[in-house]
């Protein structure tokens, strides 16, 4: 066996597949794997109080700031069907211990089901079927909250409280429409810390606070859709004003599948900007997996009957042909030797960039039996510090065909029996191709197992909560003052001339209305106001610290007041800075921060013929168009405020005649 072999067959496995990067796929390359996905926008609303107790909302607090701990080991319940959800079971399996960072500002009795819920807060719901409208969604005649089961930890007691307030809606993207499935109104989970072996640590302070989800039909059929239908849900939640913004209130889970797979959904994805790579790569990784269970078939012919085979080994033994394995000696841990029938070949395949099969089974053990990285080595690892000496002894050892894969693992003697039972399980799963499971993500694109994708018998009602009817009128009521669609704002701005790389920093912080207002109320040129905002406003925030008192409103004001001095509209774009930083600063003050000087006509041009004679010794024979420039580069910072650059370029043309 030569160690270079899962680099070749690395490569080789991704020709056979056809895989290609992100930045050379075509339509034609998702078409032939069948690409499709679905997204779950998640979205903190902006309310004073949580969702079903009366603690403030959005009071965040750090890391070493609380006031005490509480720790839980969550265990499966059974549904009302009598079955155990996959999810639960297998968080069941870790033995986690978690930890809850209290902080009592934050925090009640509630959180932790020790008081039962309180009535629901109204104003979230109100939100809720505002931005339900605004989706196209039909609006349920009832709320009825349900219970939704999280053993993950994520929320002390176990589920989640979850209502549905609109289904069957849609969105419109620049070249399709997008169904929706339904919007639900819920309650936020912790925020975790660190997860580390058994021990899992959280914060309290964002818990309970209120969220939507919305959720698509897999209706997407590459990257770019996925990631453009998520920013037009964002929009439209933004543009109601009623949202959270900034790091973590907003979040989406990805699904994704391609032809012959199943959903899986990648979980927790903070940034649009992530989505393409990331959907790229999981329907790849898909496809790859449904390669690699063809290869097993073909060569396992009764999956039913496989059998792995192990041993414990002896470190001291295998640490003198691999001085990782020796490193091992000083650290309390079992060895183990791992034989994988029929597997030689499987666990060199390539799966994700950078990434072979051999990485679904460390991940798992990270995850499921607790045992932190590095945990496990396959001869066929894409990265493998084991000699080539450790891995024939081991094969000799347990009785190895050239068919047959082996792998070293270690953990603790506690976590043995998990991990093996880890190892079998993925070893089975191959032989179907794509399991069920959510993933966490990596800014690189990649991602690893997170856990067993949840089943439908994780709900059930709450009997705690009773139904809420919706009113007509209420309804009715909500309906009136929809802000514009973010479709009818995207072709308003293109007609205006808009430049359309500003697009997406005005919808992001639901500047339309404003832009809207200051074009049709206060007579600006469109084009101008959008470069404002989506060029130079962009540059500001990017070097500028934010003053607590900023509004976007502050602009437009600080622009008429300009307006109303009769002095130059460009001069906002230099006051940008200081109404960011100080944004109380009157107009008096900004133009003296920024330097400017009142000038008139006259005083602007008074150096016009010295500049001539200048010119004509420094050029000579250089052309009328080269020295009106030059003229206009001179005079240029005396007329800034005082008169338009065109209204400058027009008079010097005019005293050249």
């Amino acid at each position: 066996m030569k160690k270079n072999f899962e680099i070749h067959n690395y490569a080789e496995s991704m020709k056979r597949i056809g895989y290609v990067p992100r930045k050379e796929a075509t339509q034609a390359d998702y078409d032939r794997i069948g690409f499709m996905s679905g997204l779950e926008v998640h979205q903190q609303l902006d309310t004073d109080e949580k969702l079903f107790c009366r603690c403030p909302a959005g009071i965040y607090q750090d890391n070493d700031s609380y006031d005490a701990e509480v720790i839980r080991h969550m265990r499966p319940t059974l549904s009302e069907l009598g079955e155990y959800d996959g999810t639960a079971l297998m968080e069941f399996k870790t033995k986690k211990n978690i930890i809850y960072r209290i902080k009592n500002e934050t925090t009640c009795t509630y959180e932790v089901d020790d008081t039962p819920p309180f009535p629901v807060n109204r104003k979230a719901v109100d939100i809720a079927i505002q931005i339900s409208l605004l989706k196209k969604l039909n609006i349920v005649g009832e709320i009825h909250i349900t219970r939704k089961q999280y053993l993950d930890g994520s929320i002390p007691t176990g589920f989640q409280r979850t209502a549905i307030i609109g289904v069957e809606g849609a969105i419109q993207l620049k070249n399709k429409t997008i169904r929706l499935i339904q919007l639900s109104l819920e309650e936020d989970s912790c925020r975790e810390i660190s997860d580390v072996g058994h021990w899992r640590t959280y914060k309290t302070d964002r818990l309970g606070m209120p969220l939507i989800e919305t959720v698509t039909y897999p209706d997407m059929v590459n990257p770019d859709e996925v990631a453009e239908a998520c920013q037009v849900i964002r929009f439209l939640n933004r543009s109601t004003g009623k949202v959270r913004t900034g790091m973590g209130a907003a979040r989406q889970d990805v699904n994704v599948s391609c032809r012959g797979g199943t959903r899986v959904e990648i979980k927790g994805v903070s940034r649009i900007k992530w989505i393409p790579e990331l959907t790229h790569n999981e329907a790849f990784r898909q496809w790859a997996l449904l390669h690699i269970r063809q290869f097993l078939l073909d060569r396992i012919r009764q999956p039913e009957k496989w059998q792995m085979n192990y041993k414990e080994l002896d470190i001291k033994t295998y640490g003198q042909f691999s001085q990782p394995i020796k490193d091992l000696k000083n650290n309390g841990v079992k060895l183990y030797g791992v034989n994988l029938p029929g597997f030689y070949g499987a666990m060199s395949h390539f799966t994700q960039p950078g990434k072979v099969f051999a990485d679904e089974f460390s991940d798992r053990l990270k995850v499921i039996a607790c045992i932190e990285k590095p945990n496990m080595y396959s001869e066929e690892s894409y990265v493998n510090p084991i000699s080539d000496e450790a891995f024939q002894y081991l094969r000799k050892n347990l009785g190895s065909t050239e068919e047959d894969s082996v792998l070293f693992f270690w953990g603790p003697a506690e976590d043995i029996p998990t991990a093996l039972e880890t190892i079998e399980e993925r070893c089975r799963m191959a032989f179907e191709g794509v399991p069920n499971e959510t993933r966490k993500s990596f800014p690189d694109g990649t991602t690893i197992f997170e856990r067993v994708l949840p089943g439908a018998d994780r709900m059930y009602p709450d009997t705690d909560s009773p139904p809420i009817p919706l009113l007509d009128e209420d309804i009715d009521r909500l309906g009136q003052n929809l802000p514009t669609e973010t479709i009818d704002a995207f072709h308003t701005m293109k007609k205006w001339g808009i430049p359309e790389d500003t697009y997406t920093y005005i919808f992001r912080n639901n500047l339309f209305p404003l832009i809207k207002c200051m074009v049709e109320e206060q007579g600006e040129d469109p084009v101008f106001v959008g470069t404002l905002f989506g060029h130079r406003m962009k540059f500001v925030e990017g070097h500028y610290r934010r003053a607590p008192g900023f509004r976007y409103h502050r602009v437009a004001d600080i622009l008429a007041d300009i307006r109303k001095k009769g002095l130059d509209r460009e001069l906002i774009k230099r006051m940008l800075p200081d109404i960011y930083e100080h944004p109380k600063m009157d107009v008096e003050s900004l133009l003296t921060g920024i330097g400017f000087s009142p000038l008139d006509k006259k005083k602007v041009l008074e150096n016009m013929g010295f500049l001539r004679e200048k010119f004509a010794n420094i050029r000579i024979n250089s052309g009328r168009e080269v020295e009106v420039n030059w003229l206009m580069g001179q005079l240029r910072s005396g007329a800034l405020g005082n008169m338009s650059l065109a209204r400058l370029r027009e008079t010097i043309d005019g005293l050249m005649d």
